[in-house]
């Protein structure tokens, strides 16, 4: 079942702290946590494809192994435990090597890795202090004492920034961006809030270099949400995307009569 992890002391959180991804798989009673479409019984089965050499397998079991748990932005039984076996297997050698389609008609697949980390972020998004209390504005302050799913998931936050924090420098730069996104939500864990130095560091090179209009956004956002000035760190994209975020809010809260939420990216 879903657990989390605690850090007493300041240490840095380590990837090898992980049970073996073999143990995550095998002790997990899948056949009894709820999915989108049914129970998790045939997760482990695409789980282990996550792993296998041929990036064409791989990349079938993804929408398998990441969709029913994922569905429509919401929390599920088995989502957890996914998102543990997926952090486990991130540095999987055949995860590791990277994989990208060599046909000259097509451009290169994104890496398995890549996706992995994605999904993570995506997932923790959906799990996030901002999500949480949306909701709790709709639902009623003891939205998340109910939804035990979501609450899980924001528990295991430390053991999923664990394996995530390795990536944040990695040599590839799509890679380490993507990491850095998916870590930013993950941080937000009270265990956790003690790296915000350090990724603000990271945010900053990624403005530096980077032009992946998701990206920045999204560590923008982060680095204002931490109380540092962005003004000098935005391009003439930003401000275009930042000034086309404000119309679409102030368009959605003339239609919904003054109440709005951040527009999806």
């Amino acid at each position: 079942m879903p657990h989390s992890r605690s850090h007493s002391q300041t240490e840095q959180p380590r990837p090898a702290e992980f049970p073996p991804f073999q143990a995550l798989l095998d002790s997990t009673n899948w056949a009894s946590l709820a999915t989108a479409c049914g129970t998790g019984e045939s997760l482990p089965a695409a789980l282990t494809l996550l792993t296998s050499p041929d990036p064409l397998i791989r990349e079938s079991a993804l929408q398998d192994a990441l969709g029913p748990v994922t569905h429509q932005n919401s929390i599920y039984e088995a989502t957890v435990p996914v998102a543990l076996y997926v952090a486990a297997i991130l540095n999987h050698p055949a995860i590791t090597a990277g994989d990208y389609s060599h046909n000259a008609k097509t451009p290169p697949n994104r890496s398995t890795l890549v996706r992995l980390l994605d999904w993570l972020g995506d997932t923790a998004y959906d799990a996030d202090d901002a999500s949480v209390a949306l909701d709790e504005r709709l639902y009623g302050e003891g939205f998340l004492d109910e939804y035990e799913e979501m609450r899980a998931f924001r528990d295991a936050r430390p053991a999923i920034f664990s394996a995530v924090h390795a990536f944040l420098s990695h040599d590839n730069a799509d890679v380490r961006h993507t990491a850095l996104v998916a870590a930013i939500p993950l941080i937000e864990h009270p265990l956790l809030t003690r790296h915000q130095a350090d990724l603000a560091s990271h945010a900053r090179r990624l403005l530096a270099t980077s032009t992946d209009r998701y990206h920045r956004d999204r560590v923008l956002d982060a680095l204002k949400a931490w109380g540092h000035d962005t003004s000098g760190l935005e391009n003439a994209s930003d401000i275009a995307a930042r000034e086309h975020y404000a119309l679409l809010r102030a368009a959605r809260a003339s239609r919904e009569g003054g109440y709005s939420e951040e527009p999806p990216f």
